[in-house]
């Protein structure tokens, strides 16, 4: 698309009539809370799915452009950046089959892609940040490098997606700002965001009524499976203001939770945050309608089942919780009431990465059914574990109530049972002792060696910057080592076998 074209695209959008927009959300939502009743979005099982977020590299390990054509001959996704890609698994049923069909999902289409990348001198990288920018480019520029076209600024290392572009010529852009411990970057655009990627394990309930129940304790176990997964210690060394060594010491285990609640956050009207419970689904679908549109944009017609509620999911897109409430369905047959967990990076291995989708799904079983009582956690003690999480990963101290209702503040403890209970409803759902156990075990190693992938980057920027390096060269030593190691274990093996 040229950017005469896409400029034109986002205009139209521009003058898009919000209340008209607004009275079509509302009347969606009444008849939306009326298929919840009738039990449209009831299934019979729990189901998995996910989502995984990659980024380009060259030869050198500096940041690349993925060519459009590479990825729809692959069949990922576009995201943000030019540089970015993604893919989507089917779902399936949360059992010893649907996980491993997952995982196989996973695997085939990374390496299908990866063979294709290498023709072209590419390679895409699991990892919770980029830090190399392009060869011969900053990554302030990369980021912040902009056109207007007829009044219309377009973002040019942004891929084509026009709500990303209109998002830049509302009142909206003015605190589109990055702003994370010693990184300032006033982009004006949302490509800061580009900066990290993540995985998103999804969790379908059997029963849309109970969506409250699952989604209260999934945000009781939010800290504890960030604290596992942090891997974005970093940005890259252009965009900092601090000193080296007080980077190296203080920046927080997990940058991303900074990038996205400072770029996407206006100041008077956070849309990034830890999410507060809800008591009835239809409580979650009102939170959703009432959230601020940043975009609006009527919608047409379509083949979806849900497209009867389209301008609803339309106000779903920007609804930027770290854990959220999804109620969608391309076909009657599908409709499905899901929680999308979003606070973890993209992580060292596909192993790994798995690893949190089993995980989440085993708690999501066990909790709920064994009633544990974590689920009477204040809201607010989940929410300091969750930015605790965020600050210092497995350092962190967050709060934790027991089986046996007792509160404790010991990580030996709290993981010693958020593992047995993950365990515990895998084996329930028909995943067999000996693969629950493999599928937690790389979050196990990473408990019992007090290792994260964060901590292990970490230590070797320490290790080369006090032999002398200098700050950059550090930070991409450290880059070229993860891209190493992960060169080898990236389809089968584990984090733990960088250690």
């Amino acid at each position: 698309m040229s950017g005469s074209e896409l400029a034109t695209e986002v205009r139209e959008i521009l003058d898009t009539d919000s209340e008209t927009f607004a009275a079509r959300v509302e009347a969606e939502i009444e008849e939306l809370k009326r298929e919840l009743h009738e039990g449209t979005f009831d299934n019979a099982q729990g189901v998995v799915g996910f989502e995984y977020e990659f980024y380009a590299v060259d030869d050198s390990g500096a940041l690349a452009r993925v060519p459009r054509r590479l990825l729809e001959y692959v069949g990922f996704e576009k995201e943000l950046g030019l540089h970015n890609a993604e893919m989507s698994t089917s779902p399936q049923p949360l059992s010893g089959y649907g996980l491993r069909a997952q995982e196989a999902e996973v695997q085939a289409r990374l390496s299908a892609a990866q063979e294709v990348a290498t023709t072209e001198g590419l390679r895409l990288v699991s990892d919770g940040i980029w830090t190399q920018p392009p060869v011969g480019e900053t990554a302030g520029s990369y980021l912040a490098d902009s056109i207007e076209e007829d009044g219309i600024r377009l973002a040019t290392n942004m891929s084509d997606a026009v709500r990303y572009h209109a998002m830049a010529n509302t009142d909206f852009s003015a605190d589109m700002a990055l702003d994370a411990p010693g990184v300032e970057l006033d982009a004006r655009t949302v490509m800061p965001e580009s900066l990290i990627t993540s995985i998103q394990p999804h969790y379908q309930v059997p029963q849309a009524s109970e969506l409250p129940t699952y989604f209260r304790y999934a945000l009781r176990i939010a800290g504890p499976l960030l604290a596992l997964g942090v891997n974005s210690p970093f940005f890259p060394p252009d965009l900092y203001t601090d000193e080296p060594a007080r980077v190296i010491e203080e920046s927080p285990d997990s940058g991303r939770i900074h990038v996205f609640e400072s770029v996407l956050n206006p100041d008077d009207d956070p849309k990034v945050r830890f999410p507060r419970d809800f008591d009835t689904i239809e409580e979650a679908v009102d939170r959703v309608a009432a959230d601020t549109t940043v975009v609006p944009e009527l919608q047409s017609e379509g083949g979806r089942f849900d497209d009867r509620f389209a301008h609803y999911r339309h106000k779903h897109g920007s609804y930027w919780r770290w854990v959220r409430p999804v109620i969608e369905g391309s076909s009657r047959k599908s409709a499905n009431a899901r929680i999308e967990f979003r606070p973890i990076a993209s992580q060292p291995t596909v192993r790994d990465s798995i690893a949190f989708l089993a995980a989440f799904a085993g708690l999501m079983e066990s909790l709920r059914r064994l009633e544990h009582p974590v689920y009477d956690q204040s809201w607010e003690t989940a929410r300091e574990n969750f930015y605790a999480a965020a600050e210092d990963g497995l350092d962190a101290e967050m709060e934790w109530v027991t089986a046996d209702g007792e509160v404790t503040t010991n990580t030996e403890t709290l993981y010693a049972e958020l593992f047995e209970f993950a365990r515990s409803g895998l084996e329930r759902s028909g995943v067999s002792p000996e693969e629950a156990n493999r599928y937690l075990r790389p979050l196990r190693e990473r408990v019992d060696r007090c290792v994260t992938p964060a901590s292990w980057k970490r230590t070797r920027v320490r290790e080369r910057f006090d032999a002398g390096e200098p700050f950059t060269e550090a930070l991409w030593g450290m880059q070229a080592e993860y891209l190493d190691e992960q060169e080898g274990t990236l389809i089968e093996g584990t984090f733990a076998e960088w250690l």
